[in-house]
């Protein structure tokens, strides 16, 4: 369930907060809670003021242990941000508000504490009990989503920051020499390629090597080879006509 926007005036505080501050502070306020919560559980059977008392003073440290989440967070996600990608701007932007809830939750269980030791109303124990439950819960949420940020995201983690500034200077010299290149390429001239005439006009050329081929096949006077073939047998036809020997005659032998 995504939570409504809460946008806090933003408060300037008379001391600079130190950076990498928040983790201990969380660890501290994840027990704090848990501690509350099994003590207001066994007061319900022993019903001691002094557990009550105790309860009290830890919902109190609760109260600041909150506050001092909620400003310890803002100085190191101002430190980590310009380095953070989208998801993890956007995680980082929802554990902020989740901790902006916790913030004011923190303060409706020390309200209903109070009640609940004015009035002394199981009503109000038994609401009491189910705030801190839901108190509890979201205090957990929020360690886990603490956990992702760190884990996952490289939050706040100064080996992560190294790598990303050496990946940005490699970006940015990978940018100056394709800069570089495209130059070089805008002051270098095409070069020409020549392309074979055999490629460029293949027909033309089979019909210039057939022309070739019919112009060495004519004879020496000038005429066609098909017809130098029909004159030579025309001739030869001829002679042969023209050789062939008259029918020889048989003499007749007289008889007597």
């Amino acid at each position: 369930m995504e939570l409504p926007a809460i946008t806090l005036p933003k408060i300037e505080l008379p001391f600079d907060i130190p950076v990498l501050l928040h983790p201990a502070v969380d660890h501290f306020l994840i027990a704090l809670p848990v501690v509350i919560l099994l003590l207001e559980l066994m007061n319900l059977m022993m019903k001691k003021k002094t557990i009550s008392g105790i309860s009290f003073f830890l919902i109190v440290l609760t109260v600041v242990g909150t506050v001092a989440a909620y400003f310890t967070g803002l100085t190191d996600g101002k430190e980590a941000y310009p380095a953070l990608n989208e998801a993890a701007k956007t995680a980082l932007g929802e554990h902020k508000l989740l901790g902006t809830y916790l913030m004011f939750a923190s303060v409706v269980v020390l309200f209903f504490k109070l009640l609940l030791m004015i009035t002394g109303k199981g009503l109000i124990r038994g609401l009491y009990i189910l705030i801190l439950i839901a108190f509890v819960a979201g205090i957990f949420e929020q360690g886990e989503e603490g956990g992702e940020l760190v884990y996952v995201h490289g939050l706040n983690v100064e080996q992560v920051k190294v790598l990303d500034d050496e990946l940005f200077d490699l970006k940015e010299e990978i940018e100056d020499l394709n800069s570089e290149l495209q130059n070089i390429e805008a002051l270098t001239p095409p070069t020409v390629t020549e392309v074979p005439a055999e490629e460029t006009a293949p027909e033309a050329t089979l019909e210039t090597r057939s022309a070739e081929e019919n112009t060495s096949a004519k004879t020496i006077d000038g005429s066609h080879p098909d017809s130098a073939k029909t004159e030579m047998k025309e001739k030869v036809e001829a002679l042969q006509v023209e050789g062939m020997p008259e029918e020889m005659v048989q003499p007749e032998i007289a008889t007597h």
